[in-house]
């Protein structure tokens, strides 16, 4: 199982906007690809020096081809959006995470 985590910093001014985007559209229209059996939004609760506020999506999917094959043939359009939604309200970096036992 991998994880597909993506942290992101938003901006206070289109928080609550993004915040109900990602809840709503952005996570649900993720998981209609069904390249992903499952996603959480976790609040992160270290206040950064830049402001703003912190979050981790993980996005669980079954393999690292899986994983790839959504970078290739879904991601693209997810930045897209992304980025003409929040272009400079937002900073994101994403790592993915093996899981190696659940206990």
């Amino acid at each position: 199982m991998i994880i597909y985590n993506v942290t992101t910093n938003i901006h206070e001014s289109v928080h609550d906007q993004w915040l109900k985007w990602m809840q709503e559209k952005h996570i649900p229209e993720i998981l209609a690809t069904e390249k992903f059996s499952s996603a959480r939004i976790v609040r992160v609760l270290i206040e950064e020096e830049m402001g703003g506020i912190t979050y981790s999506v993980q996005y669980v999917t079954d393999s690292k081809e899986t994983l790839e094959k959504y970078y290739l043939e879904e991601q693209p359009k997810f930045d897209r959006e992304a980025l003409e939604l929040f272009a400079d309200k937002m900073l994101s970096f994403r790592t993915e995470l093996e899981v190696i036992s659940e206990h």
